[in-house]
């Protein structure tokens, strides 16, 4: 593991970082510094503590709403897929009639559906 000296709204800090992780860790510290003096610039918060508090939220809840936003994709994309093509042009009929005689068998007493 290796140091590396970054800066954060001006503050340098000496960060341990592991072999091969130093551009993650530099893109990291990117994100912080801009969430930090965004709010810094925005005025209404002044102490570090309470803008490094509230950076730390705004990148938490961007990730989940990122990590939400990845777990609907595949629901979505399997929802708006085409059904796949019966192998034979006469299956998909057969299947319709079958599943018709099963509800007719299911609501034998209420009546047949067709």
């Amino acid at each position: 593991m290796k140091q590396i000296e970054v800066q954060i709204m001006g503050q340098s800090y000496l960060l341990g970082c592991p072999d091969g992780g130093e551009p993650q860790l530099r893109d990291a510290v990117e994100r912080v510094d801009a969430a930090m003096c965004k709010i810094r610039d925005a005025g209404k918060v002044k102490a570090r503590d309470r803008i490094a508090v509230l950076a730390s939220l705004n990148l938490a809840f961007d990730l989940a709403a990122q990590q939400a936003a990845a777990v609907a994709a595949p629901a979505a994309l399997a929802a708006t897929a085409p059904a796949p093509a019966p192998a034979e042009p006469g299956e998909a009929d057969a299947k319709a009639s079958q599943l018709i005689q099963k509800l007719d068998q299911a609501l034998a007493g209420d009546g047949h559906l067709l």
